[in-house]
């Protein structure tokens, strides 16, 4: 009998966005699971431990264990408890995965897709959570924006220069990883009505060509003309695809591949690989693009307007 491995990625987003498949990776039979519980840190630790040992890899979705940037580490507090009730069953967010790849997405809309990037205005909601993606577009010559101060402290101005960036993470990182995850990143069940955007934030979007990030950021801030706009982002679901479509993006871009109608978070996707390989937790950025190839995984690309 063919034994079926587990994957399950436990997010303290929305319950409504929760998605379980069947797929097989590199020879093996895989179910994979997406298991949210509408911002609740505690329900998410507690799903953590009763699942501990009865699945072979964990996703850590809605939050990250840490930050990379500026070539340090910042642990987030919150995600330590998570963390701690996951024991013996090896638990990864992400960030691994997405130090590997989003870089190369921008590369691959280059080489691959024949898009041009230089002289486009790109705005990164948080470029600490993406560095890789925020380092590829200014390397490919995008008049840059990056919004860690809004979306995340909402402060009312972008940070324009990569010093500036630099000297804002190593300041501003430290202490805002001990904060509550939620003061930085709100997530909510869909019951509550997304808020009006801010001025300051409308006239980004207006401004940007290309807008890259988290989905949710994204999305939360999104205003109704998004006529022509280039998305870079990670997880969304067949609904998300057909928002950016009614609004007017032009190009939607997922790191990850759509696997029956929605793309995985890439919580969901290193966990898969890090069970895949056997290991006990975090791989190499080399392994993680070995595994990616290995099982044909590619970036998403929806064409609306090209």
């Amino acid at each position: 009998m063919v034994r079926i491995k587990k994957v399950v990625g436990v997010s303290i987003g929305p319950s409504s966005r929760d998605h379980t498949l069947e797929i097989e990776l590199g020879g093996e039979m895989f179910t994979i699971s997406r298991v949210g519980t509408d911002g609740s840190i505690e329900r998410a630790a507690q799903i953590l431990g009763e699942l501990d040992g009865k699945v072979d890899a964990f996703g850590m979705g809605g939050i990250d264990m840490y930050l990379k940037a500026a070539g340090r580490r910042y642990y987030f507090r919150d995600a330590k408890k998570l963390k701690a009730a996951a024991g013996n069953t090896p638990i990864v967010d992400g960030s691994g995965l997405k130090g590997a790849v989003e870089a190369g997405v921008v590369r691959h809309l280059i080489d691959e897709c024949g898009l041009e990037f230089k002289g486009k205005k790109a705005l990164v909601t948080s470029a600490v959570d993406r560095w890789g993606m925020a380092q590829a577009l200014r390397d490919a010559g995008c008049e840059m924006a990056f919004g860690d101060l809004m979306f995340a402290l909402g402060l009312p101005f972008p940070i324009r220069r990569w010093s500036t960036l630099v000297a804002c993470v190593k300041v501003v990182t430290p202490v805002a990883v001990q904060l509550p995850f939620a003061w930085l990143y709100q997530s909510t069940n869909g019951s509550v009505p997304a808020p009006e955007p801010k001025p300051s934030i409308s006239r980004l979007y207006r401004w940007a060509d290309v807008i890259a990030g988290d989905w949710h950021y994204i999305k939360r801030h999104m205003p109704e003309d998004m006529t022509g706009k280039w998305i870079i982002t990670n997880t969304t679901t067949a609904d998300d695809v057909e928002l950016c479509r009614s609004r007017g993006v032009e190009l939607l871009v997922t790191s990850t591949p759509r696997l029956e109608g929605r793309s995985f978070g890439t919580n969901v996707i290193e966990a898969a690989l890090v069970a895949l390989d056997g290991r006990q937790g975090e791989l190499s950025e080399q392994r993680y693009l070995e595994l990616l190839a290995s099982v044909g995984f590619r970036p998403d690309i929806q064409r609306f307007g090209i």
